[in-house]
């Protein structure tokens, strides 16, 4: 198998445990509260991320501090509200809603650039907006709380993911990635002191969901995510991420006992299709679709 191949299957992975990080996080608020879980995730990913790299931590600059303790705000933000979401609504859906930033970053992107999106990028925000209607709109028109907290969250970390493309120009992006889980971690665990009682897991399911969510689904996938990208090309990359709501899905039907409805596999498609779409236009087989814009990474 080729470097190339090799740094895919990687991709792949980490996008299947990116997938697992909802059924984790359902798992650990089985007995814990929203921030404390977000504390603990971060700071124990901050930890094992920070031993791999020490070398890298310590030579770490004003700047990169600066620009890692606003990005680490942000993600927290998008922790606590997939938490938050996560209260009531199903994985499937938080899954599918939260891939939105596959669209919303080049739309967001169009407007920062002052130019209409591309056709393809057009096409797939139809769909998306047929996927996210088919699956969390009730008989009555009405949303449910949870899958507006989780949208929110989906613009967060678009808005996290364009800051994110500016701030690693101008720093070391491991270090600067590392730092963030630690700021993130900070800023939960103050919340968790103000609003909470601090604790750890008690018993076996809420320790295998804090370590999965610290070791596995953050500390490794960064790593993972890190040496795979130099590696593969950016919409390699894109589409391979595209595949993270279903893996969502799939564990919450194994572990957790979710179902699978009409509405999910009708409005799940719609938005499988728009994030495909919103990568495919760096390919020309789509004769129809312009390529009129870089390759960006939008994870």
């Amino acid at each position: 198998m080729s470097i190339q191949g090799k740094a895919n299957v990687l991709m792949v992975i980490v996008t299947m445990f990116w997938g697992l990080s909802y059924t984790f996080m359902v798992m650990g608020l089985e007995t814990l509260a929203v921030y404390n879980v977000v504390a603990l995730r971060c700071i124990i990913a901050f930890l094992v991320a920070g031993l791999i790299f020490y070398k890298r931590m310590i030579k770490v600059n004003g700047k990169t501090l600066k620009y890692a303790a606003i990005q680490g705000f942000l993600l927290f933000i998008v922790f606590a509200l997939s938490l938050f979401g996560l209260q009531s609504t199903s994985v499937s859906n938080a899954g599918f809603i939260l891939s939105l930033t596959v669209v919303l970053v080049p739309i967001f992107s169009s407007f920062i650039d002052k130019k209409l999106p591309s056709r393809a990028v057009s096409f797939a925000i139809i769909c998306t907006m047929i996927g996210i209607t088919v699956l969390t709109a009730q008989g009555s028109f009405s949303f449910h709380k949870g899958d507006l907290l989780v949208a929110i969250a989906a613009l967060c970390y678009s808005i996290y993911l364009l800051l994110n493309s500016s701030f690693t120009r101008n720093v070391e992006s491991i270090s600067y990635g590392i730092y963030q889980l630690g700021f993130a971690g900070i800023y939960a665990l103050i919340l968790t002191l103000l609003l909470e009682t601090p604790t750890l897991p008690n018993n076996t399911t809420s320790w295998i969901a804090i370590l999965g969510l610290g070791i596995i689904c953050s500390a490794f996938c960064f790593v993972g995510q890190t040496v795979a990208q130099q590696y593969t090309s950016a919409t390699h990359t894109g589409l391979i991420f595209s595949l993270e709501p279903i893996f969502a899905a799939m564990f919450a039907m194994m572990f957790i006992g979710e179902g699978l409805t009409v509405k999910l596999v009708i409005g799940g498609s719609f938005i499988l299709i728009g994030n495909l779409f919103a990568q495919l236009e760096h390919f020309h087989v789509l004769r129809f679709i312009k390529k009129d814009a870089p390759e960006k990474v939008i994870h």
